[in-house]
């Protein structure tokens, strides 16, 4: 999803294993895709834009129907949160049975870097948290693969990935590998 946020380091990072990335703005511009990266940036802007583009619905119908695998870095994966409870009138997707709080981490300047052990990848993934929030609680159906310490930071829901991090600033493509994977089933 283009419409705000760093989504060119996700589209470079997708190039490079070989796949078609499209800048996806307007509802159309899902049509024949299997999968959508919901890029870290500013939630509430995000929220706000998708609806208004109409994207939110177009992105709902297509998780609905089973035709859409989305993954919600940082800011994306607030926007899939079904609960976010400091901000509760938030605009969002809403369709994974997750509750975030945004921000968890502090300000800018108490972002960092940390290696996380992930469910399914051998050895250990460099992480970068930028004002990054945290899955409080997950519901029903929702697979935790990382956590920081305690802290939820990735999870799985059928079709829907949300990590609290940034993957796409990294060299290291094995989560977005997961994410092709996941589309393409």
């Amino acid at each position: 999803m283009a419409i705000q946020g760093d989504f060119r380091d996700h589209k470079q990072m997708l190039e490079s294993l070989g796949v078609e990335a499209v800048e996806v703005r307007l509802p159309k511009h899902l049509e024949g895709l299997a999968g959508l990266i919901v890029p870290g940036g500013e939630s509430t802007t995000i929220g706000m834009l998708a609806r208004e583009y109409g994207l939110e619905r177009a992105v709902r119908e297509r998780i609905q129907e089973g035709s859409l695998a989305v993954w919600g870095t940082c800011a994306g994966a607030i926007w899939l949160a079904k609960e976010i409870p400091q901000y509760p009138d938030q605009p969002r997707l809403g369709n994974l049975n997750i509750v975030v709080q945004r921000n968890a981490y502090g300000r800018q300047v108490d972002s960092f870097e940390e290696d996380l052990q992930i469910k399914g990848l051998d050895k250990p993934f460099h992480a970068f948290f930028i004002r990054a929030p945290v899955i409080l609680r997950v519901g029903e159906g929702v697979e935790v693969l990382a956590k920081h310490h305690d802290e939820i930071v990735l999870v799985q829901s059928g079709k829907l990935l949300a990590g609290t991090f940034h993957p796409e600033l990294t060299l290291d493509s094995r989560i977005h590998q997961l994410f092709v994977q996941l589309a393409s089933s």
